[in-house]
């Protein structure tokens, strides 16, 4: 009998949807995701980033190795996701290059990383050249960061049909993973002495056997391997609190094997990856402990899908069932149709929305795409090519690479004018791609984020119907909208898809004098320098002149917008005036030849009314010269609305403070006594309390040097007094209070840093809440490493950084680190 050989595979799709404003190509604070920015930072440090630097304890719950849970495991990111990441989080970026190239050396030269459609659409309900560009720009930008050509590719929610995988197996992808539910019936693949042909067997109920890889014909001419993940144990880890003990998880990966001696066996999951570590906190340690015990304590060996297709190809085929998924039970109605799937979120409430939302976005799509065919031929060689070609520039934006995509793409030598036009093209063709994102019919409610946010790349379609093609274009709007008037909340404040898209969506639509003013505004509260960037914008300063008297402030000038995504730009005038507080009016206008004079003769007149302190006169001069001011505060883009509102609410809030500060101070004995006695607070006083303590321990957090005796000492009231403290926001500050000092010990390594950094960690020590020490342990573990080629510290300092070590809950004498 052959050796019995055991594989072990845990496959994690992690992916977010796009969440860019798209006119921004910048995601805007997302009030949800605090003490965050937004989601993505939020998913990354508590899943993507602690992964690629996950802990493994011992039993006194010290750390004692740091693993790259990404080179052992199998992978896919969402390219839309890394684009992000590749910005905003590039250490963590880092290490999920570094994993795919670390495990070709674990398992025989195959790389973990699997590519995906791009931007996670339900590929059976796309027209084939959808289906074909999602492929293309899946492969490209995989290529792109990871340096080879994917063996794999993930499909979104694992919708599946014969013809998406006969268009994977077209370009030259070897596999793909499907749900055990997906699989039909299978038989022995044919071989040269079978007199008779094999027989099928169904596999009702999911029972196909998920520990070999099987073969699918795709077509006469082609095939495609299909793993079908274990269904049981991919379930406990995503809804069943497997990863609570990963000694249990390892277990239960180890008893997928089948007991019929088989030669070799596959023992895999597939589930997303966000539940290591985001839907499961500490999902990430669950999983390096998991891994750690199967590589060295069991008689199975990790690998992934493509090593082990290489060293056991299928020796059965599958036939699969077309148009279903993994998270729908009806197929793929869950983004087209009330199916009945649905998240839970609004018990009583209906979907019948998906229906009219993808009705509306496939009616937009097929009445653009003959307008689009017709104007693409005029420039591109081969309009569909170019489109497929695009993902390059999407990628890379330097002037460099647009100007190779013309000469390789274009008809001739286009002019400035023809060349945004190209751009304003394929930036449709983008958003039409983007609208079809999953996310956007996979949750409950029209108005939920995710959904709002296909919507408005259908609204950035529509923007640039009206500047590509504008006789069209009232038509097109009217009908969009009449279609997404079919699509009703469940929530009467929000009516139907038609309000949200004008409440939510034509609110952030943005043009270049849109920009121009949002320039215009911040630069009269921060000095800007003569080119700045702004977001996908770049602002170019021609002139600037500022005026002042009292509270007031007045700004005027001159300037160029361009973007930096469809290469047009504008030369602009602008005029803004703060009377103080959310006072605030701004105009632009295109820029006039005699322009200069037109605004130093506008500029001599604003002044005189100012040095008269005439308030009439100043406001007839602005509308006579300008009109009506179309733009206030409210016209600045989410992120600058928010500090411009800060600098202008400074001193209403200290005044604020103030007055809560001297409510609690004058009765801080009543509140001592009325706590001691176990009686009733009055609300107010309990607020006044609340607010006071909590703004003083964020100040004694923030306070250099640290004060140990004031910290403990607002604890010691607020315990007694019983005020409830934000240990979120406490320890999100506490948390990067303590990275800023291991940053400095970084930087300078010597005892006086080394002991600020004691203090501050034997202050958070002390909370009554859990601080997030992760990113400060990395740091720790980063000093530790480059100390010996410091010219050897003293030993005073080396036990005095090992104690630092040690209060981290780090093992300092068994610490062991993957490179």
């Amino acid at each position: 009998m052959t050796e019995l050989k055991k594989f072990v595979c845990v496959h994690g799709h992690f992916y977010q949807p796009p969440r860019e404003n798209p006119w921004l190509e910048a995601i805007e604070a997302q009030d949800s995701a605090s003490p965050f920015h937004d989601w993505n930072a939020r998913i990354n440090h508590e899943c993507y980033a602690a992964n690629g630097s996950a802990r493994i304890l011992n039993n006194r719950n010290e750390i004692v190795r740091i693993v790259n849970n990404y080179s052992r495991m199998s992978f896919n990111f969402g390219p839309t996701l890394l684009q992000w990441m590749e910005r905003a989080a590039p250490l963590t970026y880092r290490r999920i290059l570094e994993a795919d190239r670390s495990s070709r050396d674990r398992f025989g030269g195959h790389g973990s990383a699997m590519a995906q459609v791009y931007n996670h659409i339900i590929l059976p309900l796309a027209p084939t050249q959808d289906r074909i560009t999602q492929i293309r720009w899946g492969i490209a930008d995989f290529q792109h960061r990871f340096g080879r050509m994917p063996e794999g590719m993930w499909l979104a929610e694992t919708a599946v049909d014969l013809e998406s995988l006969d268009l994977l197996a077209q370009h030259g992808i070897r596999f793909t993973i499907l749900a055990p539910s997906q699989c039909a019936r299978v038989r022995v693949l044919e071989t040269e002495n079978d007199v008779n042909s094999p027989v099928w067997r169904n596999t009702p109920d999911a029972s196909v056997d998920s520990t070999q890889p099987y073969l699918v014909r795709t077509s006469p001419e082609r095939s495609i391997a299909v793993f079908f993940y274990n269904g049981p144990t991919s379930r406990a880890v995503a809804f069943e609190k497997l990863l609570n003990d990963g000694g249990d998880f390892a277990r239960h990966l180890l008893g997928g094997f089948r007991q019929d001696g088989r030669a070799a066996q596959l023992a895999h999951i597939a589930t997303d990856g966000e539940s290591y570590g985001h839907h499961h906190r500490h999902g990430d340690m669950a999983l390096a402990y998991a891994l750690e015990r199967i590589e060295n304590d069991s008689d199975a060996k990790l690998t992934n899908y493509g090593e082990f297709l290489e060293m056991f190809p299928p020796t059965s085929e599958a036939e699969i069932h077309e148009h279903t998924s993994w998270s729908c039970a009806h197929g793929v109605e869950r983004w087209r149709s009330d199916c009945g799937c649905n998240g839970g979120g609004h018990p009583g409430g209906n979907q019948k929305w998906r229906g009219p939302l993808r009705d509306a976005l496939n009616k937009l799509r097929d009445r653009v795409r003959p307008l689009w065919k017709a104007s693409a031929a005029e420039v591109f060689l081969d309009a569909d090519r170019a489109r497929d070609a695009y993902i390059r520039v999407i990628l890379d934006r330097s002037p460099e690479t647009v100007e190779a995509f013309f000469l390789a793409r274009t008809r001739h030598n286009l002019s400035s004018s023809q060349r945004i036009q190209a751009m304003k093209l394929l930036e449709m063709e983008r958003h039409i791609q983007l609208m079809y994102t999953s996310c956007g019919w996979f949750f409950d409610e029209i108005s939920g984020i995710e959904t709002v946010q296909v919507i408005a790349y259908g609204g950035r379609v529509v923007q640039l119907v009206r500047q590509l093609f504008e006789s069209s274009a009232v038509e097109i709007e009217s009908e969009f909208l009449q279609s997404l008037s079919l699509a009703k909340s469940n929530l009467p404040a929000h009516q139907d898809g038609a309000e949200i898209y004008r409440k939510q969506v034509l609110l952030h639509e943005v043009g270049l004098q849109d920009v121009g003013a949002h320039y215009a505004i911040i630069s009269l509260f921060e000095a800007q320098p003569v080119e700045t960037p702004l977001f996908c914008y770049e602002a170019r300063r021609k002139s600037f002149e500022t005026l002042s008297s009292g509270r007031g402030r007045f700004a005027y000038g001159q300037l160029e917008i361009s973007s930096r995504i469809t290469l047009e730009r504008e030369e602009m005038e602008f005029a803004v005036l703060h009377l103080g507080d959310q006072n605030l009016s701004a105009a632009v206008r295109p820029s006039d030849p005699a322009g200069q004079d037109n605004l130093s003769s506008f500029g001599n007149r604003i002044r005189q009314a100012i040095d008269r302190a005439d308030l009439p006169e100043i406001m007839r001069v602005f509308m006579q010269e300008f009109g009506d001011a179309s733009y206030s505060l409210r016209s600045l883009f989410r992120d600058e609305q928010s500090r411009i509102l800060h600098i202008l609410l400074n001193s209403t809030l200290a005044d604020m403070e103030r007055t809560l500060r001297a409510i609690y101070e004058d009765h801080i004995s009543l509140l001592h006594y009325l706590s001691l006695s176990g009686m009733p607070r009055p609300k107010a006083l309990t607020l006044a309390a609340e607010f006071s303590l909590n703004a003083d321990l964020r100040s004694a957090f923030m306070h250099n040097p640290i004060d140990p005796a004031r910290v403990r000492g607002l604890l010691a009231v607020a315990h007694a007094d019983r005020v409830v403290l934000d240990a979120t926001t406490l320890a999100f500050v506490g948390s990067e209070r303590m990275l800023h000092e291991m940053k400095n010990l970084q930087q300078h390594t010597d005892a006086k840093h080394l002991e600020t950094a004691l203090e501050v960690l034997n202050v958070l020590l002390d909370l009554p809440f859990e601080i997030d020490l992760w990113e400060a342990q990395n740091k720790w573990n980063a000093i530790m490493r480059t100390l010996p080629r410091a010219g050897g510290p003293k030993p005073r300092f080396m036990q005095r950084f090992r104690t630092l070590g040690s209060k981290m809950r780090i093992d300092v004498d068994h610490l062991t680190v993957e490179d």
